[in-house]
């Protein structure tokens, strides 16, 4: 008997909302085990990003080893990648291990506009990890940084999309989280495909942060206990809105405080080898 085993691979959030924290916890309240890799230390909270520290190469490059070698993860999530030598550490260990399911977030503008990555870095994840990915999952800022179009509606959402899979992303869940309205929909585009719109009612809150990580990260989970790609990306979408829903009124900090990653915690899910 083993666990589904997902690893993260990004940012620490010190207010415990985003990055590998918000992984974690996503990945425990769906019944799979976690493990991390971390690209970077963050000073932040609920208020914003005070610092940036990213991790020694080497270090980096051995927490990476570390897991595939002994866990070998059943998916991997891919979040903040500082710099270009940490996206080329990452690539490297894709290339070597070839897990069977890789969720990027091409995190690279935080909540108050400003750029998290260089953008030496960007051409690097499109070049470089695109390949190596099952699907990535922009939302509208970081889709408009990786084309150069504006979204404005659900039809640009949709065509930005199919510019991403022309830069070689396998598949692309943009999400429409920005746009206003009285609902939010997002923009499954798979190869060969027509896209499929996940849509949900729009939850009024100011706790939003690490939607957009809790959402890969549940995307990640589903997919190492054995859903195919759409169906994740379903239960992943709907886990969020419920997590969103039933943390609207909590407040946790002075700012955006962070989604109920635990309103319906799974046990560990164990399976034959």
């Amino acid at each position: 008997m083993r666990y589904r085993i997902a690893c993260t691979i990004a940012g620490s959030d010190s207010g415990g909302g985003a990055g590998i924290q918000a992984d974690l916890k996503t990945f425990s309240a769906l019944g799979v085990f976690g493990a991390s890799a971390i690209t970077a230390i963050t000073a932040q909270n609920t208020l914003g990003v005070t610092g940036i520290q990213a991790i020694a190469p080497d270090i980096l490059s051995k927490q990476l080893t570390a897991v595939f070698d002994d866990l070998q993860p059943d998916a991997v999530k891919i979040g903040m990648l500082h710099n270009v030598e940490a996206a080329r550490i990452v690539g490297e260990h894709l290339e070597k291990y070839r897990p069977r399911h890789v969720v990027l977030d091409p995190v690279m503008i935080a909540e108050s506009g400003a750029k998290l990555i260089e953008d030496e870095t960007i051409e690097y994840i499109k070049k470089k990890l695109f390949p190596h990915v099952s699907i990535i999952t922009p939302n509208i800022p970081e889709a408009e940084t990786l084309t150069g179009i504006k979204i404005t509606d659900r039809p640009s959402l949709i065509a930005c999309a199919q510019i991403l899979m022309e830069q070689g992303a396998p598949a692309v869940l943009l999400k429409g989280g920005h746009l206003a309205g009285d609902e939010k929909h997002d923009c499954l585009l798979l190869r060969n495909q027509d896209p499929v719109i996940f849509s949900h009612p729009t939850i009024r809150t100011d706790n939003t942060h690490g939607t957009g990580c809790t959402l890969s990260s549940a995307i990640a989970a589903y997919l190492a206990l054995g859903e195919e790609l759409t169906e994740a990306v379903r239960k992943a979408t709907d886990y969020l809105f419920q997590a969103l829903q039933t943390g609207s009124d909590v407040q946790i900090g002075h700012g955006n405080g962070p989604v109920n990653h635990f309103f319906n915690p799974q046990p560990l899910k164990t399976f034959s080898e």
